[in-house]
């Protein structure tokens, strides 16, 4: 009979958040897949468990994807874990449990922590409807070109940032929702450390900017949606633009098409550009 694949989520900062039930699959399982053994060997530690680790993340998991299987195959039971919270979300072991499934091999879910799930819980903002964004491209322009097509989203929204980017995002975020769109921002959640606020995006830009949010440690961010009914009748940026652009340089056709979208001037001339350089 072939094995078994738990996903297994781990604290996301605070270990004895860990399970009773984590303990038990983590100490009776065949093997350990970790997205950083180094982490996981602390919890583990933590845990007083001895365990077989083989790391497994995103520069590795295709090429250790067959002899995962040929384990599971095998008849031996393995837990993946990333390096805190629960896997997938944001995180390496897609392939591996999309292949799982396809291959017959029974995948359970251990559940846990998730820095998505403790943040909406305490952010104060409407939950009923949320849409997970997980990390924005790094780049300054495909980041603000991500966050202009969720300008009128009405669910709430969830991102993770890195500590080096989370001052340059939480700007962009303030310039494209605007100011005063009421958020929250978690950094270090369940640590010793950890810290919550909050405030209007343009205050939480300038706390981050001001040193009164660190930029140190992992960030959530958790932003109230668009209270502006989206226009179904709404003319695609994309479409105006090509027309714009059959007639009008770049610079005249973005400031056409943000007269009529609403969106910001600098966004549509961004797009207008990369348009017409993909022809």
């Amino acid at each position: 009979m072939p094995g078994t694949l738990y996903v297994a989520a781990t604290p996301i900062g605070n270990l004895d958040d860990a399970s009773e039930r984590l303990r038990q699959v983590l100490a009776e399982c065949d093997g350990i897949l970790a997205e950083d053994t180094r982490r996981t060997v602390r919890l583990l530690g933590h845990l007083g468990i001895q365990g077989c680790l083989t790391s497994l993340h995103d520069h590795n998991e295709a090429q250790r994807l067959e002899s995962t299987l040929e384990r599971l195959a095998a008849g031996q039971n393995l837990v993946l874990v990333s390096d805190a919270g629960t896997p997938l979300i944001s995180d390496p072991g897609f392939r591996l449990v999309a292949a799982a499934r396809q291959a017959g091999i029974e995948v359970i879910p251990v559940p846990g922590p998730s820095a998505m799930a403790a943040a909406i819980s305490v952010a104060g903002l409407p939950s009923d409807r949320f849409l997970f964004c997980g990390f924005l491209p790094a780049k300054p322009r495909a980041r603000r070109e991500a966050l202009s097509k969720l300008a009128r989203e009405s669910a709430t929204l969830v991102f993770y940032e890195a500590s080096h980017r989370v001052g340059e995002m939480l700007s962009d975020c303030a310039e494209i929702f605007g100011p005063e769109r009421p958020a929250f921002l978690g950094r270090e959640m369940t640590k010793q450390y950890e810290q919550y606020r909050n405030a209007g995006l343009g205050a939480l830009a300038r706390a981050v900017a001001d040193g009164e949010v660190p930029r140190k440690g992992e960030f959530v961010l958790v932003v109230q949606g668009s209270t502006v009914q989206a226009d179904q009748s709404a003319v695609d940026l994309d479409d105006l633009l090509r027309a714009l652009l059959d007639e009008l340089p770049p610079s005249a056709a973005a400031r056409v098409a943000a007269r009529v979208t609403g969106h910001r001037r600098r966004d549509c001339f961004d797009r207008a550009e990369a348009l017409k350089n993909t022809g």
